[in-house]
């Protein structure tokens, strides 16, 4: 896998928060914690572009007097 290394400190009661919802979920906490990853930047990317349509749409006349 092509990747680079990180190291992720957390505290005692991060550390015991994913150890249990990894377990909980069948998963090792590595893998929990990289798909928690994935899950938030995709929710984060999708909330992004809503937020740009919506502001596109809404600032359609002011958008289209500026590119004149």
């Amino acid at each position: 896998m092509d990747g680079m290394a990180m190291t992720l400190r957390l505290t005692d009661e991060e550390t015991e928060a994913l150890r249990a919802a990894a377990e909980a979920a069948n998963m090792s906490m590595q893998e929990f914690a990289r798909a928690a990853i994935r899950e938030k930047a995709r929710s984060w990317a999708e909330q992004r572009e809503a937020f740009l349509r919506a502001f596109v749409a809404d600032n359609k006349d002011l958008l289209d007097r500026l590119a004149r």
